[in-house]
């Protein structure tokens, strides 16, 4: 494990962070896709000035089909990184890549499944489908799926990222995230699929991770902490308060997303509680746990997707979250 600074020197650090415009540290985050409401609380922070507050001018780089920004991360043109899920991080233990896990976005990953109302009423009448499952979700939950559950490599098709197939099939089941595909559906079809997460069946992964190098972790701690501090913030002012200036920046990155699309994603991960649910409750978004990371760990070991022995604990740190940033600004019931 790597050392750890002390509370105190983390803080004196922030406070030595320069507060004047001119000498704000100049900090990059890549995204891992276009611009979407999925990223909004990093758009928040950077639209009302929350990461400026405590000496940080951020940068966020939008992903994209031909944009690798791990890899520029690794290269060291970027400071932080945003992550998948929890297999991202075991794989770079497991290939020797110093990439650190210092926040999870999401407490619950926003993969789903969706099937015809009539088709599916739970997850157990899913295995009576056709499943479009894409090449990455075969190699990962889906074999948590098969293991777990008893779902066949037989019943799986590969998806090409194109619902027609499914739309035209109510013997068909596709894959999806919460916030996009099923609202995908509704508008091409006219009707509401039934939409089944599979964090609530059990694949108990974070998601949308903030990732950086070890040498950041170690030799940075308090640009670290800003940052972590400042997207927490921005995630509970986005979800909770006014996002129309974080959304307007999302609009003005990514052309093809519309209002109503970021309006629908928004209302989603409330209700479904991406961001803000199970241990974030107690101790903030963001939040990382040993528990949690060990059950996933153990999971995946156990569906053969990731070798056992791996030293986990050099995948991810706590240090930086879980001390209640940022939930005086959640409303109260």
């Amino acid at each position: 494990m790597l050392a750890r600074p002390s509370a105190a020197a983390l803080i004196a650090g922030l406070a030595a962070l320069p507060a004047t415009a001119q000498d704000l540290q100049e900090v990059s985050f890549g995204t891992n896709w276009v611009a979407q409401a999925e990223h909004g609380g990093f758009y928040q922070s950077v639209a009302d000035g929350t990461y400026e507050a405590c000496g940080l001018d951020v940068t966020i780089v939008p992903g994209g089909p031909q944009v690798n920004n791990r890899a520029l991360m690794l290269a060291g043109r970027l400071d932080f990184n945003m992550g998948g899920d929890l297999l991202q991080a075991f794989n770079a233990v497991a290939e020797d890549i110093p990439v650190v896990v210092v926040a999870a976005t999401f407490q619950k990953h926003p993969q789903v499944i969706l099937a015809h109302p009539e088709s599916a009423e739970t997850w157990e009448d899913l295995k009576d489908l056709t499943l479009l499952i894409g090449d990455n979700g075969y190699t990962s939950y889906y074999q948590w799926m098969i293991s777990a559950y008893g779902f066949t490599a037989e019943q799986r098709e590969p998806y090409t990222f194109n619902p027609a197939p499914f739309i035209a099939n109510p013997d068909m089941g596709m894959q999806g995230y919460l916030s996009s595909e099923p609202y995908l559906v509704e508008q091409e079809a006219g009707f509401e699929p039934n939409v089944f997460l599979i964090a609530d069946a059990g694949y108990s992964s974070y998601a949308t991770t903030i990732e950086t190098m070890a040498d950041t972790v170690e030799n940075r701690p308090e640009v670290v902490q800003c940052f972590v501090d400042g997207s927490i913030k921005g995630w509970y002012n986005y979800i909770y308060g006014d996002g129309s200036a974080a959304n307007e920046l999302i609009l003005e990155a990514n052309p093809d997303m519309t209002q109503d699309k970021v309006e629908y994603a928004v209302r989603r991960m409330k209700e479904e509680g991406i961001v803000d649910s199970g241990d974030a409750l107690e101790q903030g978004i963001g939040v990382v746990t040993d528990d949690v990371v060990q059950d996933f760990y153990g999971k995946m070991v156990e569906a053969g997707v990731i070798a056992d022995g791996l030293d986990i604990a050099a995948s991810y740190t706590t240090e930086f979250v879980g001390n209640g940033v940022g939930m005086d600004l959640k409303p109260q019931d």
